[in-house]
């Protein structure tokens, strides 16, 4: 099956003590009210920095058609010119992008020719791209158990979205859903352009255990703190959003920290967890 679900991984370097994590999506580029300063601003960010790597998740491209939402006359180029555009603009980065999904807007092609811009996108940067969803392992630095040479892991799970949600509640509970069927550390949903970040718990069975008085193994049940995060979009207010009753877009881009033990913020962590996970908006 060429959509087979898999994981797709990186070992980065063990140099690294701790990693930042941005989720680029919902940049819309070709939309009238499309952010390109923002967007830029955040590549820079990306580019700048030896710890910091990102993920694509789907509405990089506006793609407004004649039976879609949107400005199709006001909307800037053509969608293969948007396409080639955005692979411009990545392509300074694209050492530091772990992988690729699709959205919406990119689908209304897809669906109607068979043409992906996504995995066009994927393709000239040379990642990993997986329509729906993917799951990514980051494996980087050492010290994992007191081994000097084994390195910490984190799962990562993004998706671009789906649906018309307009209060934050309903937005934010698309997210928790996507917890329920997966064991990860990160699960991030883009498409609803508002940020949105929460912390959960899900217990897990250490298989270890010991015999106890009476002859039955017993053993810890251990909690593992997962982030749900909901990023944000590079479109200002106005259009087709406005008219629909949608909240203004949140412009500002979370940073994901995922931290070991070496990390200079690992101060943030009072508990001392083996590996933590603290998002910045």
């Amino acid at each position: 099956m060429s959509d087979e679900f898999r994981w797709y991984g990186k070992v980065l370097p063990q140099a690294l003590t701790e990693v930042k994590l941005i989720i680029l999506s919902d940049l819309h580029y070709g939309n009238p009210y499309c952010s390109v300063k923002h967007f830029l601003r955040t590549v820079d960010f990306i580019k700048e920095r030896d710890d910091c790597y990102c993920l694509l998740n789907g509405d990089l491209i506006e793609a407004a058609i004649k039976t879609s939402v949107g400005e199709i006359y006001k909307q800037v180029g053509s969608p293969d010119d948007q396409m080639r555009q955005v692979t411009e603009w990545l392509m300074p980065i694209k050492d530091k992008i772990l992988g690729c999904t699709t959205g919406n807007h990119e689908i209304r092609i897809t669906s109607l020719t068979g043409v992906d811009a996504s995995r066009y996108i994927a393709e000239k940067l040379g990642i990993p791209y997986r329509e729906r969803g993917m799951l990514s392992k980051l494996s980087f630095g050492g010290g994992n158990d007191s081994h000097s040479d084994k390195p910490f892991v984190f799962w990562v799970y993004i998706t671009h979205g789906y649906g018309g949600a307009r209060t934050r509640g309903a937005k934010a509970v698309k997210a928790e859903r996507l917890a329920h069927w997966l064991l990860g550390d990160i699960f991030a949903m883009s498409h609803d352009h508002e940020v949105n970040v929460a912390p959960s718990v899900r217990f897990t069975a250490d298989p270890r255990g010991t015999v106890n008085e009476e002859g039955f193994l017993t053993g810890l049940v251990r909690s593992h703190r997962v982030m749900l995060v909901k990023t944000n979009a590079y479109v200002k207010f106005g259009g087709y959003a406005e008219m629909g009753g949608f909240s203004p877009s949140d412009l500002s881009t979370p940073v994901i920290h995922l931290l070991t033990p070496s990390s200079p913020l690992w101060e943030m962590c009072p508990d001392r967890p083996t590996q933590g996970v603290k998002v910045l908006v």
